[in-house]
């Protein structure tokens, strides 16, 4: 029971903000376009996020740990929130601001809040690690639902209210609000080890040119992972002028990935028994 209570004070800190991440994808590029620019523009303003994403990324982990996970999760949830409000503005400098700063909330909601569960499950409750998949499998669950809905509600929003395509990150907003105030107010703080950056990236560095393997899979993933960037770009203006909904297309696209992740485990775990390469 004591471990129920920590894995659902986990969710409704960490869900609600899973959510308005969701709800920021399916009409983004829609959004921009509306503001008019031209496409090379909204690839640059893509281009912010992303970089700033990576870039932020490489040293996100010694800051979280220096800062404190529990605050970490707090400005991840501040920075999206400025960002989806930065979308209102017509003003390019002030949306590639805001690409920006969601590159960098979204980097911490993806490393702040995990580390922050790790910790207290194993150090503060002293909770058997092998109890730590069964949260992180209820998250990728309630993570593909969130996905799917996050289309519907984003066509719904978008359609029903005057605001348009930049209606879904207003929506967005109280979800971040939520997720940063119950972290805040119901999560414990802790912290990692204070270990120089450049010592830490360097360390991280070593060891991935010391292994083959390593290096190989992280090139792999970087290779799939630009394809999908690329058609997170893509996809609006090829199927918009179409008039079909975006939202729900969206949602399609989540569930079927989601129904491939689910046939991924059923190959790996049942009577197939298939092996990843």
């Amino acid at each position: 029971p004591a471990f129920r209570r920590f894995q659902r004070e986990f969710l409704l800190g960490y869900l609600p903000a899973l959510a308005a991440d969701w709800l920021q994808g399916p009409l983004l590029f829609q959004l921009l376009q509306s503001r008019g620019f031209l496409r090379s523009q909204i690839a640059a303003l893509y281009s912010c996020g992303f970089a700033s994403n990576v870039a932020f990324g490489l040293i996100s982990a010694v800051f979280v740990d220096r800062l404190g996970r529990k605050k970490s999760c707090v400005l991840s949830s501040g920075l999206c929130s400025v960002s989806c409000l930065l979308q209102l503005s017509w003003d390019f400098l002030a949306l590639a601001a805001g690409r920006v700063l969601a590159g960098v909330g979204t980097s911490l909601l993806f490393s702040a809040f995990e580390s922050w569960y790790i910790h207290e499950h194993l150090e503060r409750h002293d909770f058997p690690a092998e109890w730590i998949p069964d949260t992180f499998s209820r998250v990728a669950l309630w993570n593909s639902g969130l996905a799917v809905a996050a289309g519907l509600v984003a066509e719904l929003v978008a359609e029903g209210l005057a605001l348009g395509p930049v209606a879904p990150f207003l929506v967005a907003v109280p979800f971040l609000a939520f997720s940063g105030i119950f972290a805040g107010k119901n999560w414990d703080e802790n912290y990692g080890k204070n270990r120089p950056c450049s010592k830490a990236c360097g360390e991280g560095l070593r060891s991935l040119v010391s292994d083959a393997r390593a290096l190989l899979l992280g090139l792999v993933q970087a290779l799939v992972e630009s394809i999908l960037l690329i058609f997170a770009f893509l996809w609006t203006p090829v199927l918009e002028p179409h008039g079909i909904p975006l939202g729900i297309t969206f949602s399609g696209f989540m569930a079927a990935s989601a129904a491939g992740s689910a046939l991924f485990r059923r190959g790996v775990t049942g009577r197939l028994r298939l092996q990843p390469l």
